[in-house]
């Protein structure tokens, strides 16, 4: 179960670092390039990775 909870936060961490880079114009090819929702929502999601990652790491 560890093993799942890493491999979820780390790819929700990867998700939300390109909605990030979209949001900031940084990365294009979707509709999401240049809005500024789309820069908070990858934050909010890189924020919930990294406290599922730390949580796994804690977890016995």
């Amino acid at each position: 179960m560890k093993i799942v909870l890493t491999i979820v936060a780390l790819l929700l961490m990867v998700m939300g670092a390109i909605w990030a880079l979209q949001g900031l114009s940084i990365l294009g090819g979707s509709f999401m390039v240049g809005q500024t929702r789309w820069l908070y929502i990858g934050l909010v999601t890189i924020v919930i990775g990294a406290v599922l990652l730390v949580f796994a790491a804690v977890r016995r």
